[in-house]
């Protein structure tokens, strides 16, 4: 069977090893210089100025949220447009928050929001939260133009785009913030984690106490003994005080192992990714029953799970029988139309808008793995069920 994913951690048994070999040596477990140390060899690599480590990439949004309004970048009833393909935890803690969600369609050839669907309802929002779905983007560093024109807040869901790049850039890089997830099966593995990643040190600062608990301890000398001074505290009571809205979602010590283990393949992960890509994409363009993506204007794809979209009902029961009588493991693509989910009946509104383009992915889309260890052997497999 090809399974979504094939182990835990790319190389997986000298990764285990040294994870014994840490935990025996240890003395402290909880987050600590682990964590920092990836923190900022995360930042280097993603090329931006600030990175906060988090127990899952759901709690990143989570956190990112929380202290954008904690900053007042965002208020209650802020208008917070998302793509409407997604995943549960870019639209959930928007609502557990107060914000008001405005759902836009994705264009079929890119899985992703374009401009031009921007357009459409940029007078009416407040923030852009968008999901770079499976690796890809639409012409994303033309939406930033166009938040910035228009002082709309923009931030980027880029857990399942690590790596990728277009106009020159990586995604995750072309709004105020960012957020990756590194659960199993991503492109990095801290079995369970996530990252924020920002330029801007007000928000990093928020951040680092939005992660925890809302106090002081984690913030730089001269921002700790700011905030003592602002609010009066002394340094007995200082242990105990709480600045703003907060959460625990600390990662642990093994989760900064891993990552600091995990990193130094980026270049590696990605690559073999991208070359599967490749392989799979011009799989596609021999069969007339699959909508093609249009990806001339990315750079680089780099993606955990290769996206298949058929054109009718027929193809899509045939080709899903396909793939799951030869023992792969497939999924439907990501959440599908989030305003398909049942959760979301309880919070619908009479803003909501068909998005035709995700129905149809909903409908007849589905994807399956696409990781760095994946052999020849079962490439040309996939490949071959790709076949008309």
């Amino acid at each position: 069977m090809i399974k979504l994913v094939k182990s835990t951690f790319y190389k997986e048994k000298e990764t285990k090893k040294k994870l014994v070999k840490f935990i025996e040596k240890s003395t402290i477990l909880s987050m600590n210089s682990e964590c920092r140390k990836f923190e900022e060899a995360f930042a280097k690599k993603q090329k931006r100025r600030y990175a906060v480590f988090v127990s899952s990439g759901s709690s990143a949004n989570l956190v990112l949220i929380q202290s954008l309004l904690n900053l007042n970048c965002l208020k209650k009833g802020s208008i917070v447009g998302v793509s409407s393909l997604t995943w549960s935890t870019n639209v959930m803690p928007l609502i557990q928050l107060g914000l008001k969600v405005l759902f836009l369609d994705c264009e079929i050839k890119t899985i992703n929001v374009s401009p031009d669907i921007l357009k459409e309802k940029i007078k009416n929002l407040n923030g852009l939260f968008l999901t770079n779905v499976l690796g890809f983007s639409d012409h994303i560093e033309t939406i930033a133009d166009l938040c910035k024109k228009n002082k709309i807040l923009f931030i980027e869901d880029n857990c399942e785009s690590l790596g990728s790049r277009t106009a020159g850039n990586l995604l995750g890089n072309f709004g105020l913030a960012s957020t990756f997830s590194f659960f199993v099966g991503h492109h990095l593995s801290t079995i369970e984690g996530g990252m924020i990643v920002t330029d801007n040190e007000n928000l990093y600062h928020m951040l680092l106490k939005t992660r925890a608990h809302g106090w002081d301890r984690d913030l730089p000398q001269k921002e700790m003994l700011n905030a003592r001074l602002v609010h009066n505290v002394d340094d007995f009571f200082a242990r105990y005080t709480f600045y703003d809205l907060a959460y625990n979602t600390r990662p642990t010590e093994i989760s900064g192992f891993l990552g600091n283990n995990q990193l130094p393949y980026w270049d590696e992960i990605v690559h073999k990714r991208f070359n599967n890509f490749k392989r799979f994409y011009n799989a596609q363009k021999k069969n007339k029953d699959f909508i093609l993506l249009d990806i001339s204007h990315m750079d680089l794809i780099s993606n955990f799970a290769m996206p298949v979209i058929c054109k009718t009902k027929n193809f899509f029961e045939k080709y899903r029988e396909r793939f799951e009588k030869n023992n792969v493991e497939i999924r439907p693509i990501i959440a599908g139309n989030i305003m398909e989910q049942p959760f979301y009946a309880k919070h619908k509104n009479k803003n909501d808008m068909e998005c035709k383009n995700t129905q149809m992915i909903h409908k007849y889309g589905f994807y399956f793995g696409n990781n760095p260890e994946l052999t020849a052997k079962e490439v040309d497999l996939l490949c071959g069920l790709l076949k008309k």
